[in-house]
């Protein structure tokens, strides 16, 4: 698929005209990279906007102590690294290839033509960081109000309803997420979240195989968050 086309299929860009589409696409550098690469690191300076065309990547806040937490998870069709674009400032965070992933690249210079020569995409950002911003106040408050069987019952049916598939009552959902990674996603350590793992098994909740976590009965699952 040419980049042209490639870039009908990704929200941010589906407002752009077929000729601006394939100006843009002059302009855009397509990249593989392999699982567990890490394509920024927190205080770089941010030079390149990424889209994932498929895949997925995690967005990390590394620690002084060697600890992270996970703040997103993204896959094909969204965007990451814009906040260094916008303002300048270095990379907040960490991100790093949970999988095997194609992505495409635009440089800081042809990103801020694009958003000058396109409302629609400034709208389409600022929702995306509207977004983002209330999920990090969710988290706050999960993180002070929520306990980890709360936490995590919330997380999964996050996961379900961004990255999985249902069918009634029942759901599955494939990522390359170790019980740590979990953890760091809830804000908890890694025994707390594998012991409410084996608690969710044990009630016949979820499966877990492999990469795939299967949820037996998201109704049930949606009331453990309190």
């Amino acid at each position: 698929m040419s980049p042209a086309a490639l870039l009908a299929n990704i929200p941010l860009f589906q407002a752009l005209g077929p000729d601006d589409r394939e100006r843009l696409s002059r302009s855009i550098k397509r990249q593989v990279v392999h699982k567990g690469t890490v394509l920024f690191q927190k205080g770089e300076p941010g030079t390149t906007l990424y889209v994932i065309i498929t895949g997925k990547i995690k967005i990390i806040l590394p620690s002084s102590l060697g600890e992270e937490m996970v703040l997103a998870v993204f896959s094909g069709g969204d965007f990451f690294g814009e906040m260094a674009l916008l303002d300048g400032m270095p990379r907040s965070a960490d991100a790093v290839a949970l999988e095997d992933a194609e992505l495409l690249m635009l440089d800081q210079a042809d990103f801020v033509s694009f958003l000058q020569n396109n409302p629609g995409a400034i709208q389409a950002i600022l929702r995306s960081l509207s977004l983002r911003l209330r999920k990090t106040d969710d988290l706050l408050q999960d993180t002070c109000f929520l306990n980890v069987s709360g936490r995590l019952a919330k997380k999964l049916v996050e996961l379900v309803e961004e990255h999985g598939t249902r069918q009634d009552n029942e759901a599955v959902f494939d990522l390359s997420l170790t019980q740590a990674d979990l953890a760091r996603m809830v804000g908890a350590s890694r025994e707390s979240v594998n012991k409410e793992l084996r608690t969710l098994r044990e009630k016949g909740l979820i499966t877990i195989e492999g990469r795939s976590f299967t949820i037996h009965n998201m109704e049930r699952l949606r009331r453990r968050i309190k």
